[in-house]
């Protein structure tokens, strides 16, 4: 039986290490195209090249390219953050589309950012039920899935992976968290009200391994794990397994001050994400840690050995 192949776009990051790694486990062969950092193939998300010859015949594809939101959103970002999302999925088309045998499955990256700020006791958004907001990340995540779905692939299985924040021990934002938090920023940010739908990086990996494999499900997949908790639950539970000396406030004002001076926009912790993973759960999938608080514990735990 021949061997299956990933092609993964944009793989250089955490996400796509993990990833890698997963599907090398299961048996895949691994062709990894970025811009830069290591890699198979190289491109400049823009124009065909020979990368393009390496998605003939592959059973699955993996888009996680696109620039960093950590940043400030002054036009330039915008417009990078913007061009790196929408245009790099558009040449994966045009690639797709030259295909003799296209993949199997293309998997996209989205954002579960395109769901409105959602307070209080309300209901948290689904793939079906789900509000979209307004402003900009709300643009970037509406327009990158739209230059997806203008993708012709007839014979490709088309997913949006509108990912929630990710949670490892060695990379992404958790790290962050944690250094802060033994620091004594571990408190309520802002009004600490808002959402957080969250994703241990283990069951990211298992949910992407999960629909390469779920010949039913095509468009858009929230993918977060199904009980979302308050930014003053998450800090607890970080207070609670960390234990730091202090405990210091966070108002809103002081966030606007460190978002400054770290370049950085205070969108990233303020706004409220309250997502449920209706579709992929319909489909079967079961989640190995469905509960923050075991996720913590477990990354705190991996990170300290």
């Amino acid at each position: 039986m021949p061997q299956p192949k990933l092609v993964l776009i944009g793989g250089n990051g955490f996400l796509g290490r993990h990833l890698a790694a997963h599907f090398r486990g299961l048996g895949y062969q691994i062709v990894s195209i970025s811009r830069t950092g290591p890699g198979d193939m190289r491109w400049d998300a823009r124009t065909l090249g020979p990368w393009a010859q390496e998605l003939e015949g592959a059973d699955l594809l993996v888009n996680l390219a696109g620039r960093s939101v950590d940043c400030r959103y002054n036009e330039v970002n915008r417009r990078a953050i913007l061009a790196s999302r929408t245009e790099s999925t558009r040449i994966l088309g045009a690639a797709v589309a030259a295909c003799t045998h296209p993949p199997r499955v293309w998997l996209n990256s989205s954002t579960a950012t395109i769901y409105a700020d959602t307070q209080g006791s309300a209901p948290a958004n689904t793939e079906a039920a789900g509000v979209f907001g307004e402003g900009f990340s709300v643009d970037i995540a509406t327009s990158w899935e739209t230059a997806f779905n203008n993708c012709p692939a007839p014979n490709t299985r088309k997913v949006a992976l509108r990912t929630s924040i990710v949670l490892g021990s060695d990379g992404g934002a958790f790290p962050v968290m944690a250094r802060l938090a033994r620091f004594g920023l571990c408190t309520p940010q802002g009004s600490g009200q808002q959402w957080i739908s969250w994703l241990h990086i283990a069951d990211f990996c298992r949910a992407v391994e999960f629909l390469s494999q779920a010949d039913g499900l095509s468009g858009p997949v929230n993918l977060c794990a199904p009980h979302p908790l308050q930014n003053r639950e998450f800090n607890t539970l970080l207070a609670r397994e960390l234990r730091p000396l202090l405990r210091l406030p966070q108002p809103r004002w002081l966030l606007e001050i460190g978002a400054f001076v770290l370049r950085t926009e205070t969108e990233l912790i303020l706004k409220s994400r309250k997502v449920y993973p209706e579709r992929l759960l319909a489909a079967g999938f079961q989640f190995e840690y469905s509960g923050c608080e075991v996720a913590v514990r477990d990354l705190i735990s991996e990170a300290s050995a």
